[in-house]
């Protein structure tokens, strides 16, 4: 008996080019098993600041420092990220918990609490109280399916207290709900 959650196709038909299809249920929901840390990213845009939820964010190289992501084509904020020169990658800890659903939610709502940002001298958005952050250029852009692969080159790292162990545990996105990361044993 075939089990009904397992597919698989011809990839040297793939290979050569054909057309294969992978039920795309099946396919989100084996990655939803698939724990993601959350980031946020923020940019400057000609409209004002722009920021959303990823957990596609990745270290990529380390010499030169790349990190990239990933941003669906439907997105609110894929135009001016295509604009962007630079921009923000917020490691978000589970404190930011709230900040993490604001900015996966409405994107007029984001940045609608002005106490709880600055602008950088370089002009991108940072949000107050994020531990660890990244100001990476955009190094690249590439089109790949429904999303475009977005290549940063880090410009810039501030760690809150480089030499203290941080208490804040990372937030993290699995089976469609948000988790907190803590150590065996605790």
């Amino acid at each position: 008996m075939e089990n009904p959650l397992s597919q698989s196709l011809d990839n040297s038909a793939h290979r050569a080019g054909a057309s294969t299809t992978i039920d795309a249920d099946l396919y989100r929901t084996a990655l939803r098993r698939h724990p993601a840390g959350v980031t946020i990213i923020t940019l400057d845009s000609a409209n004002g600041p722009v920021g959303f939820t990823a957990t596609s964010f990745s270290s990529l190289s380390l010499n030169p420092p790349l990190v990239s992501f990933n941003i669906a084509h439907t997105s609110s904020s894929i135009a001016a990220l295509h604009q962007a020169q630079s921009l923000i990658v917020h490691l978000v800890g589970d404190h930011q918990l709230p900040l993490a659903q604001r900015f996966s939610a409405s994107a007029d709502q984001r940045f609608a609490d002005e106490s709880a940002w600055v602008t950088l001298s370089t002009g991108e958005p940072l949000l107050r109280g994020t531990h660890c952050w990244l100001r990476t250029g955009v190094h690249q852009l590439i089109e790949a399916g429904d999303h475009t692969l977005v290549i940063g080159a880090v410009e810039e790292i501030h760690i809150e207290d480089p030499d203290a162990t941080s208490d804040a545990a990372p937030l993290l996105y699995h089976e469609g709900r948000y988790h907190r990361a803590v150590p065996f044993g605790s």
